[in-house]
């Protein structure tokens, strides 16, 4: 009985110590009750990793992560610039808000001051072309003369699909524009046969209903001993590189297919989010990273060493470059590389400023205007202009 009894006693020691232990680990980072996010819509793998994140969240923390859905790039990114969250995790529309393209280059929007927290870099890809099985389409070039679903209100997705029908020297003039109301209205277009190739992330969610439909599911391929077709995709999208993706339908993983990828999620914030809140969130993601990367697709991105911290096109938040530097990973070359983008952000805003005083009241002709300014503000400090961004 008294062996017993010391057992009990021991165990219950360690199950102390552990919670103590464990209570002491959760007391170095402070989360406020609740955090909101923007994300793609539900049912992306976006949105599903960071459902993911906010359970692991408010298990460790008991911090609420508010997930808003927004349709396209200006519902995401307008509720950050306007504080009311504290972080978009969205694709490559933190680019183009950065630089003032596409919707962005509105009269009343303009380069934005954001900044990076981190990022995820799938085994899948964050953007290529998936087409139904029987459209008879294999390569880029095969896009040519096909249906393909242009995203209204989402200037990222069209730019993209832009870009890549450039790897086969294609327009949107080369093929068959189908106009759609939304990300998830462009698969159904494509199940439907009402389109036959839609852009998109390779470990879509939604692109298991093509891969199920009548039509099944083939993926573009963008092969990487072609560098004057790579050298075009990279113009009109410097972020992106070539990669190959193992993770997604219909890929094998051992083979994985050559495409291109850039970050998605990429977790962004406001220059003036609270440093604290920013350090404590990546701090969050990184140490519980084990517990939540397999548990939405894709989520095993947002591993550290997946952090491009010496390539990224936006400068990092001082609270995400604290953590970098308290752990060791923030170098030399990622600091040059802040810098240069720091620099980039002031010369656009700069750009900004001296064209809206005396722009045209025309929305077209002030959307060239600004084109051609900020072309030139570019130019003119040897900063990577990006090609026909007017």
């Amino acid at each position: 009985m008294q062996s017993t009894y010391r057992v009990t006693l021991g165990a219950l020691g360690g199950i102390a110590a552990a919670a103590l232990a464990a209570n002491v680990q959760a007391q170095d980072i402070e989360l406020p009750g609740t955090v909101v996010w923007s994300a793609y819509p539900t049912g992306t793998s976006g949105y599903a990793q960071s459902v993911a994140i906010g359970s692991i969240l408010q298990n460790e923390y008991g911090t609420n992560l508010r997930v808003i859905p927004g349709r396209n790039d200006v519902s995401r990114l307008s509720p950050l610039r306007s504080g009311r969250v504290n972080f978009s995790a969205g694709g490559s529309e933190a680019v183009y808000a950065q630089e003032g393209m596409l919707n962005f280059g509105e009269v009343n929007w303009g380069p934005q001051p954001l900044r990076i927290a981190m990022w995820n870099i799938s085994d899948g890809c964050s953007f290529t072309m998936a087409t139904g099985a029987d459209a008879g389409i294999e390569t880029a070039a095969d896009l040519e003369g096909k249906r393909v679903t242009w995203v209204q209100g989402a200037p990222s997705l069209n730019n993209a699909t832009r870009a890549l029908l450039s790897y086969a020297d294609l327009t949107w003039d080369d093929v068959e524009r189908v106009d759609v109301g939304g990300y998830g209205a462009s698969i159904e277009a494509v199940i439907e046969n009402r389109a036959d190739a839609v852009g998109g992330s390779c470990n879509s969610a939604p692109f298991l209903r093509i891969e199920s439909s009548p039509r099944g599911l083939r993926f573009v391929t963008f092969p990487h001993d072609d560098q004057d077709a790579i050298d075009r995709v990279r113009a009109r999208l410097p972020w992106y590189v070539p990669h190959v993706a193992t993770d997604g339908p219909t890929i094998d993983p051992d083979e994985g297919i050559e495409v291109f990828t850039s970050p998605y999620p990429m977790l962004a914030t406001r220059d003036e989010e609270d440093a604290d809140l920013v350090y404590n969130m990546v701090k969050a993601m990184h140490r519980h990273y084990d517990q939540y990367k397999d548990n939405a697709p894709g989520a095993i991105g947002w591993a550290m060493d997946r952090q491009g911290l010496e390539e990224a096109f936006v400068p990092y938040h001082e609270g995400a470059i604290r953590y970098f530097e308290e752990i060791g990973v923030w170098t030399d070359a990622a600091q040059e590389n802040q810098e240069n983008n720091l620099k980039r952000q002031e010369v656009l805003m700069a750009a900004w400023e001296r064209y809206i005083e005396d722009a045209p009241t025309d929305r077209d002709a002030f959307q060239e205007g600004w084109m051609t300014a900020r072309f030139e503000a570019l130019q003119e400090h040897d900063l990577v202009p990006i090609a026909e961004s007017w």
